[in-house]
């Protein structure tokens, strides 16, 4: 997509209609109660006519149609290395891309030194495609350490504390999938790291287009780096990555051909299997590109539009208050349901999390009544989009205090 766009002001996207919706009419964002953009947001029309592109490439240059696939990465990657940099500059590091951060994770993973460094460390918070697959792990042998979340003002230094001489490498997020809180003081851990000699990867997935994630500001330019484009950015499946910080040594155990793209008419090194350079060394093997069309094409509406972190950020900001406080105004039972109120706002990511023992009956009833949300064990989450007025961020918080005062009713009887 290309040409002259008029730059957007945040109060553009407060009133009726909202001035983004009209590009995302086959999502009918302006006629829907979309409260998942914390999950899944919903796509621009844009995106659309990228997917159609590359089943038209496919079937006008067949195989030759690597070449417009590998340029469409490389825009991805582009886009990727702007979210994790400042205006204008670009995050320094290489990427690999990946269908999902599991399978990015996994040869992150198997590039560690685990015989001789048996440990890893990580939190108790971590989303499923990491805890599970150290769950897994575990049961091999390497020891695990869980790190419990709370108090989360000191989780960064209890992390630091419980990295040893024998860690191969440190997971954490950014910002905790559960309730939205934003681990500060990641670069002491990345200090701590260094000192050691072991890796650090941060998951990012929650922070990315949520809040700005300048990694040279945030001090993790030496740090791996996770995350996708399924939530906050808006480019849907199969855009994941892994950020590689620069002169990256690792030899995944996990490793695909495409991981030797540079070294395939190279000589052995020393009998042993080559890789590439960078974040080639991460690479897979033969994937669907269909994704990587959709995406470059969205990154560039977000581009054109200036809708970048700061601004995404300003935005949510706006939306979350505005929930929170006509969560507030409705005088729930604090039994029945409520909201964090300790942390402050700026602690918090892309969403509101409200702690109920109903959370299923909430999400379910407020679905009865169109509006979209999750939930998390006992937490009901609440996910406003930049396509989203407040009108609509109104309606969703009245129907909640309709679920929330009939469950209330129900419980006197």
């Amino acid at each position: 997509m290309t040409g002259h766009h008029t730059r957007l002001a945040p109060e553009d996207l407060y009133r009726e209609p909202n001035a983004l919706a009209p590009h995302y009419s086959r999502f009918r964002v302006a006629e829907r109660l979309l409260l998942t953009g914390h999950s899944h947001q919903a796509w621009p029309d844009c995106g659309f006519a990228g997917q159609l592109r590359a089943w038209e490439d496919a079937a006008r240059l067949v195989d030759g149609k690597w070449e417009e696939a590998f340029a469409r990465g490389n825009r991805v990657r582009a886009g990727y290395a702007e979210l994790l940099g400042r205006p204008g500059r670009p995050d320094e590091g290489d990427y690999a891309l990946g269908s999902n951060t599991h399978e990015l994770v996994v040869r992150f993973l198997s590039a560690l030194p685990l015989r001789a460094r048996p440990r890893l460390v990580t939190t108790a918070g971590e989303f499923h495609s990491i805890r599970r697959q150290l769950d897994r792990l575990e049961e091999e042998g390497p020891t695990i350490v869980r790190v419990p979340v709370d108090p989360i003002d000191s989780l960064s230094e209890r992390l630091r504390l419980a990295t040893d001489d024998e860690t191969a490498g440190v997971l954490v997020s950014a910002v905790l999938y559960r309730d939205a809180r934003i681990v500060g003081g990641l670069d002491r851990v990345a200090e701590r790291c260094e000192e050691v000699g072991c890796h650090l990867l941060v998951d990012a997935y929650h922070a990315l287009n949520a809040i700005p994630f300048d990694l040279s500001k945030l001090g993790l330019e030496g740090a791996f780096v996770v995350g996708g484009g399924y939530k906050y950015c808006q480019l849907g499946e199969g855009n994941c990555f892994l950020r590689v910080p620069p002169d990256c040594g690792l030899r995944p155990a996990v490793t695909g051909w495409f991981a030797e793209f540079s070294a395939l008419h190279g000589a052995e090194d020393e009998g042993r299997v080559s890789y590439g350079s960078g974040a080639e060394r991460f690479a897979g093997s033969t994937y669907d590109p269909t994704s990587h069309y959709r995406a470059a094409e969205v990154f560039d509406f977000f581009r054109e539009r200036g809708l970048a972190p700061a601004f995404l950020r300003a935005v949510s900001r706006h939306q979350m208050d505005r929930l929170a406080r006509g969560f507030d105004g409705l005088d729930a039972d604090p039994e029945l349901v409520d909201r964090d109120r300790e942390t402050p706002p700026d602690a918090v990511g892309g969403f509101l999390a409200l702690r109920t023992p109903r959370a299923r009956d909430f999400h379910e009833a407020l679905a009865a009544r169109g509006v979209a949300t999750d939930y998390r064990d006992d937490l009901l989450r609440l996910g406003p989009a930049p396509y989203l007025s407040d009108r609509q961020l109104d309606d969703a918080v009245a129907a909640l205090g309709e679920v929330a005062a009939g469950f209330q009713a129900v419980s006197r009887r």
